[in-house]
């Protein structure tokens, strides 16, 4: 053997020694302390031990409360069939509420080639549901079923059913389904009025088609206004994870009741941001008992406009109160005029609940029903006063635009100034205690606004403009032509006249 070899030879045995002594010390020390032995976790104090049972409580709370709720959600599917047009098999199917091309084909019309499946195309949407009736009636939101050709449910255990529109309302974007199934469990709504900011809440659909997905968060805030999205609002905010998918599924509170039907989110993009909207289970609920008992929605209607209660107003009708509604008009021979509720009144109370926004009252109101009289509390001329009021029918929000059967005169909106001004009835001028009804009611100042510059508030009365006198709406209308900053208004308020200006 070459000292080549021999040299090598004892290169490998020292290795191979030096590789046995390695891996013994590993083995023996993997023996004495194995990976993830317990004796490298220091043990928990006793209030880390309280901490971690109150957090595995609260898991249990959304635990339990999942598999109530989870039986009775559904996910959705809407087909609907649109005209196939142009070149739009080139074109993208565009998000709710963006902007499709409306540039005419050049094509022969379509109304004279024979409509086949080829002049058509598929649009599906998804959504979610949750079942409100044991015998197949489901809740969601019309936004989500109203245009919808073909309605495919599918249930907790994987079944599905074709469903029927029974009706939707897009004033409060509610809408029931139905499937032809009974024994299904119904979920229970909860009363929205009495939820708090700050509380557990779940969000239970199907975003993006996952269905049954369980997300949590707290209720945000409530009382949102509309914000275009229904006639009705009072919407509550929750940042549990809402995505597009959710819609008409449940918002639940830790019993697994439904506090809101949820409906939209704020996003760029198709992500969730942390806010999301719910229509509130009460309103919810009322609009859907209305559909099972009649077929269509019935709401309650007092027969008047008013006007959120600022600051500027409580203090030009010497009211102290912080909450209200102001009686802007009443329909004649409506369910207010026949109460005798008048223009300047302030409406402070619903069945002993405050009057706390517009919105609020306005559901309220329509959660009632027709023919059933309800107490208002109203603050007139300085006294507070009781009045019966029983409630008609809510005519829909194109009649109720459309109608010429209020008191209140014409308005100005002028959107240069920013201010809204009414002109002034007996009612109104008994109410400011003015000694005539001479002049224009400023009914709303935008903030921000030229009219808030000039130091127009709400609630004044505009005497004089731009040293035009103002008797009235057309008085005022031809003085707002000649606008120039510096110009001086003379104004009634807190009693009293007095010269506002623009610099």
């Amino acid at each position: 053997m070459s000292s080549h070899t021999i040299s090598r030879s004892a290169s490998i045995v020292l290795i191979t020694a030096v590789l046995t002594l390695l891996v013994g010390a590993w083995i023996g020390s993997a023996r004495i302390s194995p990976p993830g032995a317990s004796a490298q976790v220091p043990p928990a104090t006793p209030q880390e031990e309280a901490a971690i049972n109150r957090a595995d409580d609260l898991s249990l709370a959304f635990q339990r409360a999942t598999k109530i709720i989870a039986p009775s959600v559904v996910n959705i599917t809407a087909m609907e069939r649109v005209a196939r047009r142009r070149f739009d098999r080139d074109r993208r199917r565009p998000d709710r509420g963006s902007i499709e091309d409306d540039t005419p084909d050049t094509q022969e019309p379509d109304a004279l080639v024979e409509p086949d499946d080829r002049s058509f195309r598929e649009q599906i949407g998804q959504g979610s549901g949750v079942i409100v009736r044991e015998d197949g009636y489901i809740v969601t939101n019309s936004h989500v079923v109203a245009d919808a050709d073909e309605i495919r449910v599918t249930l907790d255990n994987g079944r599905q059913y074709e469903a029927e529109l029974v009706d939707a309302d897009a004033e409060t974007d509610i809408a029931v389904i139905k499937i032809d199934e009974r024994g299904l469990i119904a979920a229970r709504f909860a009363d929205s009025d009495a939820i708090e900011v700050g509380q557990w809440v779940l969000a239970v659909g199907n975003p993006f088609g996952l269905d049954h997905t369980v997300t949590a968060g707290i209720v945000s805030a409530k009382g949102r206004p509309s914000m275009g999205l229904a006639d009705f609002g009072n919407f509550i905010q929750t940042d549990a994870a809402i995505n597009f998918g959710n819609s008409g599924g449940p918002l639940v509170n830790l019993r697994g009741e439904i506090i809101g039907i949820i409906n939209a989110i704020s996003a760029r993009g198709r992500g969730n941001l942390g806010i999301g909207f719910a229509i509130p289970s009460n309103m919810a609920n009322s609009v859907v008992q209305s559909i099972l008992n009649t077929g269509h929605v019935v709401r309650g209607w007092l027969g008047v406009t008013f006007h959120p209660l600022t600051a500027d107003l409580a203090k030009s009708f010497r009211y102290g109160g912080e909450s209200g509604m102001l009686v802007s008009s009443v329909v004649v021979d409506g369910p207010a005029e026949a109460a005798g509720l008048h223009r300047g009144d302030i409406v402070t109370t619903l069945n002993g609940k405050a009057v706390g926004n517009s919105d609020q009252f306005r559901n309220l109101v329509a959660r009632s029903v027709p023919g059933t009289t309800v107490d208002l509390s109203v603050f007139r001329l300085g006294n507070h006063r009781r009045v019966a009021l029983t409630l008609g029918e809510r005519p829909s929000s194109e009649e109720i635009q459309s109608s010429n059967r209020f008191d209140g005169p014409s308005r100005i909106l002028d959107r240069r100034l920013g201010f809204r001004a009414e002109s002034v009835t007996p009612d109104l001028a008994e109410a400011l205690r003015l000694s005539s009804q001479a002049g224009a009611f400023v009914a709303v100042v935008a903030p921000g606004r030229l009219a808030q510059t000039i130091g127009l508030r709400d609630g004044d009365v505009i005497l004089e403009f731009g040293g035009a006198r103002i008797d009235n709406l057309d008085d005022l209308t031809e003085a707002l032509r000649n606008y120039e900053p510096g110009i001086r208004v003379r104004v009634y308020r807190d009693g009293r006249t007095q010269v506002v200006s623009s610099d």
